[in-house]
């Protein structure tokens, strides 16, 4: 059930209370035939939400789960590292010190607090963003999450003003500009990370959005939807 409609920041926020996926919602818009600019899809809570890979997210009440749709005529490899650096500025304005794990996902001490799914459709595209803000999932041992809580006070309506607001700044800033930013601010550089089974080194990011590895004296080029990474290692 549609809990109401809002203008926030720009955009034309449609919010729920609980819906299985704010991304589905979306995207099934955009199927209708209704999808338009800066609409942004809010629910308090989700039945079945997703992340990349198809992953389950769990969606309890008390944290941030919203796509935003946006006219995007062709597929652009940087825009997930324009999302990755807004939301990291975002949570930077709230005095929380958080880093970027490729390509954009947000950790705080080495913990996921938020993840992005990017999906395309037709014109548009959709970017679905979850933040951990009152509570945060125990997935495994090994899978180490954390909350905003932790951290500073933070309600959910202004870490979404913020957070509109820079995503805006960012999808619009100079790729040169966002790629720096978010080298400074990701984990793993010069470091030897997992592709498809091998070790290979994280170099950076290139101009065009593709990540950079190297193995041995090969350089590769890979981008989001080819490559799936194992954990960080020393």
């Amino acid at each position: 059930m549609i809990m109401g409609y809002i203008e926030l920041a720009n955009y034309k926020v449609i919010s729920f209370d609980k819906i299985p996926s704010t991304q589905t919602y979306a995207l099934d818009l955009i199927a209708d035939g209704r999808g338009a600019d800066h609409i942004a899809i809010l629910a308090d809570a989700q039945s079945a939400g997703r992340g990349r890979y198809k992953r389950n997210w769990v969606s309890h009440h008390g944290n941030l789960y919203v796509s935003f749709i946006y006219l995007c005529e062709e597929r652009d490899a940087r825009l997930s590292y324009s999302v990755g650096v807004a939301i990291a500025e975002t949570l930077i304005g709230f005095g929380i010190t958080p880093t970027i794990k490729w390509p954009n996902d947000i950790l705080i001490d080495e913990k996921k607090v938020s993840g992005t799914l990017i999906e395309y459709s037709g014109r548009f595209v959709v970017v679905g963003i979850g933040i951990n803000i009152k509570t945060n999932p125990t997935v495994n041992a090994t899978y180490k999450t954390t909350k905003l809580d932790n951290y500073a006070t933070v309600t959910r309506d202004e870490l979404l003003n913020k957070l509109m607001r820079n995503l805006d700044k960012w999808r619009n800033t100079d790729f040169r500009d966002v790629r720096n930013r978010w080298t400074e601010l990701a984990v793993g550089l010069n470091r030897t990370v997992k592709y498809r089974g091998e070790l290979v080194e994280l170099m950076g990011i290139n101009e065009k959005g593709a990540l950079i590895l190297r193995n041995g004296t090969n350089y590769l080029l890979v981008y989001g939807d080819e490559i799936t990474m194992g954990d960080i290692t020393s």
